[in-house]
């Protein structure tokens, strides 16, 4: 993979659209930050206006986990859940620091490290480009402990974009799904081997001069079909719709692009089923939810709506050569309000 080397070019614009090969580094700080009335702003306003997340799924039948990193500089947030969908035992942790204390997003999205820590709690995301592996380490004082190693050596096809937001701002995302991991997670007094219950990882690296109000609606997937393929998807709505879109399925590694995705659900019924439906008839999906994680915070210069459903996709995927049906594989769906 011969990425581009950086985003912002030599007159401070960034590159939009979809890259092929991803970018090696978001050089944010020469990026020309104005006011929307042509004012320049100053280092310090860029760096406090840069937000910066990252979120990591591990899948499989047996377990899902979520593990988040955000960085919005008045403020940084990590969470970790997990569900066990036999027993349907929950539990998550999150952890806040102030001004963005004891964290750390670099600006390489396949080989940087995101980190966190709030006393004895430490949690790190680790990329390396070669060998081509991603490392996520969880320890927490509750006795959770989390050792995963992705591979993004084999078939790997993430899908990078760039897109305007706002009048001023833009947002870059790289997404990639169904990815071979291994490793271990203790939870609860007991120990998932991700290799044995062939665990599927999802990877959603994001950053940017974001609108100072948006929303989304997200819905991802990863799992193993009956004949062996990995699938995977991302869909989106509301905040990468200027000009392209983070739409995009993976069958074996092998990257297929996905139109613009209608969301369909009913916010206050947290239980109801969610439509998702592509406008190129790709995507003819609903979703169950099982679970979420829910969050809320308004302050005086940040608020935060968010919920992150875990559950079952059914429904239908139309491709040139075949349809592939799914029957109650697991995944995420989201619907979030930011204001920052």
């Amino acid at each position: 993979m011969a990425a581009k080397p950086l985003l912002i070019n030599a007159s401070g614009q960034p590159s939009y659209g979809v890259f092929p090969d991803s970018i090696e580094q978001i050089n944010y700080m020469d990026f020309d930050l104005r006011t929307p009335m042509d004012r320049k702003l100053s280092n310090l306003s860029k760096r406090f206006k840069f937000n910066q997340f990252q979120f990591i799924g591990l899948i499989s039948p047996e377990l899902i986990v979520g593990i988040a990193i955000v960085d919005l500089k008045i403020a940084s947030n990590c969470f970790i859940y997990l569900y066990e969908p036999d027993t349907q035992q929950f539990e998550e942790f999150s952890f806040i620091q102030p001004l963005a204390l004891n964290t750390r997003i670099e600006p390489f999205p396949n080989d940087g490290e995101a980190t966190f820590r709030k006393g004895d709690n430490r949690v790190s995301f680790k990329a390396t480009a070669r060998p081509g592996v991603r490392k996520v380490s969880v320890s927490l004082t509750s006795g959770l402990t989390i050792d995963a190693t992705i591979d993004e050596s084999t078939s790997y096809n993430p899908l990078a974009v760039c897109s305007r937001a706002g009048y001023q701002g833009w947002v870059f995302t790289q997404k990639s799904n169904a990815l071979v991991c291994n490793g271990q997670v203790s939870w609860k007094n007991k120990t998932y081997d991700l290799e044995r219950i062939k665990a599927l990882a999802s990877v959603d690296w994001s950053c940017g001069f974001m609108r100072r109000e948006t929303f989304w609606n997200w819905g991802s997937l990863s799992c193993t079909l009956p004949d062996g393929r990995r699938l995977g998807f991302n869909l989106a709505a509301g905040v990468n719709e200027t000009g392209t879109s983070e739409n995009a399925l993976w069958l074996d590694g092998k990257l297929i692009k996905v139109d613009m995705v209608d969301f369909q659900f009913d916010r206050y019924q947290p239980k109801h089923a969610w439509a998702m439906r592509s406008n190129d008839g790709i995507i003819q999906l609903h979703f169950e939810p099982k679970g979420q994680r829910k969050e809320k915070m308004n302050a005086l210069v940040a608020a935060s709506n968010f919920t992150q459903h875990f559950g079952q996709y059914y429904g239908e995927i139309h491709l040139p050569n075949e349809v592939i049906t799914l029957d109650g594989e697991w995944g995420f769906s989201e619907d979030h309000y930011a204001k920052w």
